[in-house]
């Protein structure tokens, strides 16, 4: 039982009859076998198309497609009656994106591989984001430089070509395959960019990919994994990045394409800032030590800090009052502690005993401890007045 593929045929059709072969359950859910098709099944990276069946008494989802020994199974919401007509209908938003997307990754990936030599290893087609895997250590600057040529050839928009050459033929032909090829063998070209063997659906010309847009491009085993975007995907990603940096534009007071000095100069700005708070706030540790030299156990409430500063308050208490430093920072029953014995004396039981009464986390060793606690200042005033 062989589905004839009509996506191949004709990959913009959208809407077809079909007589039903076969139905049986799966779970919850229906395998339908059609004579005919134009649903893409998942495979090469592609994922299914999703869609419906028209019936005589309604539609019923199409929310999966593989294929089968050439059987194209349908996964269905509802049972279709074998010996019925149906019409298939494809979301065709869904299919579009697809084809746009895997046409450019063919186109980038045909350059990049003419440029340096490089093979491609992997694709994956996800609901955000294509991912391309390469066995090439790739520059950024060589992936730019890609880019810049693959969107050239989205511009001069020249029509794909699908071949199904002999063997003779086929063993003339210069074309990347990632895997050897057996029986019938369907070369996609895209003229002047790449001639690949491949399954999938995809556009008429180049120009309909639209933009090719890479996002990163990232270390991955011997070479790189790029993450890039395509046609509508592309125009959405960059234009939401302008609406942002317009935003960001109007509270910095400058335009679009300034804002990253803007943010630079804030950022040298703030860096400025921080040390002088560090610096004042050193200070006023130095005054909080400075008030319990020589006066034994210390318990200081402070507001909420930094962790780090939590910890350098308690360290300057505990070389000065000549007992335990307890440090809370925070408010309500959130706080962060740290203490600090001088002399390196283990503290680890009181830690172990203040988690416990104060609902802690944390620890350490060699006369110092950090965490936090979830209690009331009154409960952990009374802890340390026992």
């Amino acid at each position: 039982m062989e589905t004839k593929k009509l996506y191949y045929d004709d990959p913009f059709l959208r809407e077809f009859p079909a007589t039903v072969l076969s139905c049986e359950r799966a779970g919850e859910a229906w395998k339908v076998v059609l004579d005919q098709t134009a649903f893409y099944p998942e495979g090469g990276g592609q994922p299914a198309d999703h869609g419906a069946l028209r019936t005589s008494t309604g539609e019923i989802s199409v929310t999966d497609v593989h294929e089968k020994n050439g059987a194209v199974l349908h996964t269905c919401s509802a049972p279709a009656e074998p010996g019925t007509v149906v019409t298939g209908i494809l979301d065709w938003a869904r299919r579009f994106d697809h084809m746009q997307q895997h046409s450019g990754e063919h186109i980038i990936s045909g350059i990049l591989c003419r440029l340096y030599g490089c093979d491609n290893v992997g694709f994956h087609l996800g609901a955000e984001t294509v991912t391309i895997d390469y066995n090439t250590d790739l520059t950024w600057e060589q992936v730019m430089e890609a880019e810049g040529l693959a969107n050239e050839a989205v511009w001069a928009d020249r029509a794909v070509e699908v071949t199904y050459p002999s063997r003779p033929e086929l063993a003339a032909l210069e074309y990347r395959s990632k895997k050897e090829l057996a029986g019938q063998v369907r070369i996609v070209e895209f003229p002047g960019a790449d001639r690949c063997a491949c399954c999938g659906t995809h556009v008429a010309s180049a120009g309909q990919a639209g933009p090719i847009k890479v996002l990163s491009c990232q270390k991955f085993r011997e070479g790189v994994r790029l993450e890039i975007l395509c046609g509508a995907r592309a125009l959405r990603y960059l234009g939401g990045a302008y609406d942002q940096a317009k935003a960001i534009g109007r509270r910095l007071s400058v335009k679009p394409l300034e804002t990253l000095a803007a943010v630079e100069r804030l950022a040298a700005e703030l860096s400025a800032v921080k040390d002088r708070a560090a610096e004042l706030e050193q200070a006023v540790f130095a005054a909080i030590a400075a008030e319990r030299a020589g006066k034994g156990d210390a318990l200081v409430f402070q507001p909420p800090l930094r962790p780090d500063s939590v910890r350098r308050l308690a360290d300057a208490v505990g070389k000065s009052c000549g007992g335990l430093a307890a440090v809370f920072a925070g408010e309500g029953e959130t706080w962060s502690y740290a203490l600090a014995r001088s002399g390196g004396e283990d503290i680890s039981p009181l830690v172990k005993e203040l988690n416990r009464v104060l609902r802690g986390r944390g620890g350490g060793r060699n006369g110092f401890a950090q965490g936090s606690a979830a209690a009331s200042r009154e409960e952990i005033e009374r802890f340390f007045e026992r």
